[in-house]
């Protein structure tokens, strides 16, 4: 067995965030010489499970193996005919890691280091295109690059979330949110701390907010609140007005 060759594959593996428990499968099947072989690991993430299929092949001489795809499914609650389902190439060990995978088919956005044709690296949110697809049926990839104009620290900084007022909490949700993931914050509103998730949201150049359970709130939702209170101020300073115009002036007669 070629244990340098091995030895990446795992080291891939583990970058991936697929871990190392597939570790003692592949090195059977890379003992036995396999022309071509799968593994198979289910993942949870948000309290949802996600099934992975990675696909090994040999090269010509099958002295060394390589790792270039694995689909992705998140099973349907009652109908297996409604799972979903992906497929994610890797590109020497690097791509979509396992969890980005997820978030993707979920529906947000992922911030990646890319490559172009002539191998130059470049950076850019991607998403999943539901409305176009390839032959096999496969989303294709939407590309929002950095002339596009999306800046997600400006976008977030001055909305009330607590966690961008100091360096630390500041990075720590940047990276989060570039990883896809909807991440829980805190917003202050009219003096009151709310938790919401939210997530970054590059194609309308804004983010999205959750609910507790992951459930994507209408912006006039979260506008209710301030709604509310201006229409209380306008009430009170309605009634303002009604109770002077009432209000006989003074030295003013009055009818009898």
């Amino acid at each position: 067995m070629n244990t340098q060759n091995a030895d990446f594959l795992k080291k891939s593996l583990l970058n991936l965030g697929f871990g190392e428990s597939l570790n003692a499968e592949l090195d059977k099947q890379i003992a036995a010489r396999s022309p071509e072989f799968n593994l198979q690991t289910r993942h949870e993430f948000n309290q949802k499970a996600i099934d992975y299929t990675l696909h090994f092949k040999a090269g010509n001489e099958q002295d060394m193996y390589f790792f270039n795809r694995y689909d992705a499914k998140i099973p349907h609650e009652n109908d297996p005919a409604k799972d979903l389902k992906q497929s994610f190439f890797i590109n020497k060990g690097s791509g979509i890691t396992a969890k980005e995978a997820f978030n993707l088919m979920e529906g947000r956005a992922v911030h990646k280091q890319l490559y172009n044709l002539e191998g130059q690296k470049y950076q850019a949110w991607i998403t999943l295109d539901k409305d176009n697809l390839t032959d096999k049926g496969n989303m294709k990839l939407k590309h929002y690059h950095e002339n596009y104009g999306y800046d997600l620290k400006k976008v977030i900084s001055g909305v009330g979330i607590k966690e961008m007022d100091n360096v630390q909490g500041q990075e720590n949700l940047l990276r989060s949110l570039k990883k896809g993931n909807a991440q829980q914050v805190t917003v202050t509103q009219d003096g009151n701390d709310t938790k919401y998730y939210i997530a970054a949201n590059p194609q309308f150049k804004t983010i999205d907010f959750y609910d507790s359970n992951l459930k994507k709130i209408k912006r006039e939702a979260l506008l209710e609140p301030e709604i509310k209170t201006n229409d209380r101020l306008k009430i009170s300073e309605q009634h303002k007005e009604d109770v002077l115009e009432k209000k006989p002036r003074k030295n003013a007669k009055l009818k009898v």
